[in-house]
């Protein structure tokens, strides 16, 4: 079996308050071999992580994060109560910084590989981030993420980064020639499952599938020849994979 990454979605998101520290650390101590975060910018141009634009189902605040000083969104409590209710209340958990982040990784497992989600669709988003990623010598162990074709361009044009966009209906901005700025393609569940699969496959790019949450799923990636598999929970990922 040729050798699969795993990669932990929003750290270990099935047990834990995803794009959180707490999160990225136990899936870190799992021994994921990446980790997928979503970069957005506050007001003052910190990269902050969150899935969302809005913070309201993470942390109960209908409030748009790019509308936030860090100070703002430092108030936050990404707790995620509706999925996890109490579990992890007054414990402290704040939205991170890249930088805090980047600070963990390097004490913890400085040998992850990051897969680096631009969610704010600016050129600003990925300056910063690839400046911080770079100040932190994790540049090199990069996947870089974008469901808009203008970015995994930009990012390929101006730092070769290595770039995985997803098949041309999901993207935004997409143009004749934007698979040509794609090192990787990333493909769903659903995909994979759909007649459209061997399309994207013929393409002849390394392919990352997501999500796989139980052993079933997990197979059905290895069998459709992921390179890289993310998982919410990548327990049984890494059970199949004989890496438990």
């Amino acid at each position: 079996m040729k050798k699969i990454v795993v990669e932990g979605h929003r750290g270990y998101c099935a047990k834990y308050p995803e794009n959180t520290l707490v999160s990225f650390a136990a899936a870190m101590e799992l021994g994921v071999d990446a980790i997928e975060f979503d970069v957005w910018l506050t007001t003052d141009k910190v990269p902050v992580l969150m899935h969302d634009a809005n913070a309201l189902r993470t942390c109960g605040k209908n409030v748009l994060l790019s509308s936030l000083s860090l100070a703002q969104v430092k108030e936050l409590s990404p707790i995620y109560e509706e999925k996890f209710g109490d579990t992890y209340k007054n414990q402290g958990i704040t939205v991170p910084t890249l930088e805090e982040l980047l600070i963990l990784c390097k004490e913890k497992r400085p040998d992850i590989w990051l897969g680096v989600e631009i969610k704010e669709y600016t050129e600003e988003n990925v300056d910063l981030t690839i400046a911080l990623l770079k100040k932190y010598g994790f540049f090199e162990h990069c996947y870089f993420y974008a469901f808009n074709a203008r970015i995994i361009r930009y990012i390929k044009e101006k730092y070769n980064g290595r770039t995985m966009g997803y098949p041309d209906f999901q993207m935004k901005e997409f143009e004749a020639g934007s698979y040509n700025y794609y090192d990787e393609i990333g493909l769903n569940l659903n995909i994979v499952k759909s007649e459209v699969f061997p399309i994207f496959m013929a393409k002849g790019l390394p392919v990352h599938m997501y999500c796989a949450d139980t052993e079933e799923d997990v197979q059905l990636f290895i069998n459709q020849g992921a390179d890289l598999i993310t998982a919410n929970d990548p327990v049984p990922l890494l059970k199949v994979l004989g890496r438990l």
